[in-house]
């Protein structure tokens, strides 16, 4: 259920505007429901981002003086919008206690927009209708603090699997040293964590998503926060005195958020990956930490450790009329080109979409798709090679 939109004020501002009123609201409605916990829905992520990109709204929702949803986007010139911090915003929805916001595309439409690009949509309140079955995003969460508990369910889920890389575990260690997680802001470490996923991503012909300057900005100014209700977080794993790997994204409360997940390639044999998650959970409870949220996407690195699982939401929300109608054509051209039915499709599409949401300007795209066509060379003639 959800109200109709007459009953609403809506106004569109700067997360930077917002009044104090309006954030301690935004905040409560994340305590009081769970499934907007995560950090990135709140107002300080919005604030982070609004300090390194122009094109970032909040439509507020308000009724009788007190607003009681929010719609954090980045809006472009035509009115099309996708999620806030988009491509590294895993999560997004319009933030409303369950029955007490607008439906999804009245929502959209008070905001001034043409139409939203969700792609990892969260909706307990089922407010937004005709989309189709995303990702599905995973998350480790303690019960009772009992991290040792936790891993020894995961072993007997999947014993073949923990035993091989207890086993790589300890050549880690024969090799280097002992293992130790770390927390902390060592520079030297946080740039070779970044420099590691840029060459994944070149490696595997992924859009670099790094790249665009807004990123490495916003990827510095949350290493530096250390804020009650938001900061960074980066936990680092060593092998005596060698960086092996380790993860960097946001911490708010009890729930922790990584989006940089990267190791050291010339280890890659020895699962390094795993051993980090391993110390990882054995260090919740002396962080401080509930949840360890670990998005979507990659099911053969996350779901071992996982102990939840929940299903996101993609695809097109577009407003009655001509502006809507124009954006849901681009959507039926995909649709008749074979998205959905044809994995070659498919892949472009998610690769152009990447392009456009990490980096707004037309000199970021063009060199989004000049890097594209070079990994799909590059793909190519490996594959000629290897036959």
């Amino acid at each position: 259920m959800a109200r109709p939109i007459s009953e609403f004020d809506v106004r569109c501002v700067s997360p930077t505007d917002l009044t104090s009123a309006e954030v301690d609201a935004w905040r409560a409605i994340q305590a009081e429901t769970p499934a907007f916990a995560n950090p990135l829905f709140g107002p300080d992520f919005a604030n982070a981002v609004a300090r390194v990109r122009s094109d970032v709204s909040v439509a507020v929702f308000s009724r009788s003086g007190c607003a009681e949803a929010f719609l954090a986007h980045h809006r472009r010139p035509s009115g099309f919008a996708r999620p806030i911090g988009a491509p590294f915003c895993d999560y997004h929805g319009l933030v409303a206690r369950i029955g007490e916001g607008p439906q999804g595309t009245d929502a959209v439409a008070a905001a001034g927009l043409a139409a939203f690009r969700h792609s990892g949509l969260v909706d307990p309140g089922q407010v937004f209708d005709g989309l189709q079955d995303g990702s599905e995003a995973f998350a480790i969460e303690l019960d009772g603090g009992d991290a040792e508990g936790f891993l020894e369910a995961a072993r007997a889920a999947s014993p073949k699997k923990f035993k091989n890389w207890r086993r790589l575990r300890h050549r880690l260690e024969e090799d280097f040293g002992p293992l130790s997680l770390r927390v902390g802001r060592d520079a030297a470490d946080f740039e070779q964590l970044l420099a590691w996923k840029r060459e994944q991503f070149v490696r595997t012909g992924v859009q670099d998503v790094l790249r665009p300057d807004w990123v490495a900005a916003l990827m510095q100014s949350l290493f530096e926060l250390d804020t009650p209700h938001l900061s960074g977080l980066m936990l680092t794993l060593h092998a005596g005195e060698t960086l092996v790997g380790g993860h960097f994204g946001v911490r708010s409360g009890d729930i922790y958020h990584p989006w940089i997940a990267s190791t050291a390639p010339d280890l890659s044999a020895l699962s390094p990956g795993q051993a980090f998650l391993d110390q990882a959970v054995r260090a919740m409870p002396g962080l401080g930490l509930r949840v360890y949220d670990l998005g979507p996407g990659h099911d053969h690195y996350k779901r071992p450790f996982a102990s939840t699982s929940r299903s996101l939401k993609a695809g097109l929300t577009s407003v009655p009329g001509m502006r809507g109608r124009l954006s849901a054509s681009v959507d039926s051209a995909w649709m008749i080109a074979g998205v959905g039915r044809r994995p070659a499709v498919d892949k472009v599409r998610r690769r152009l979409d990447h392009i456009a949401a990490s980096d707004p300007s037309l000199r970021g795209r063009i060199q989004g798709l000049a890097a594209a066509a070079l990994a799909t060379r590059r793909r190519s003639l490996s594959d000629q090679a290897s036959h």
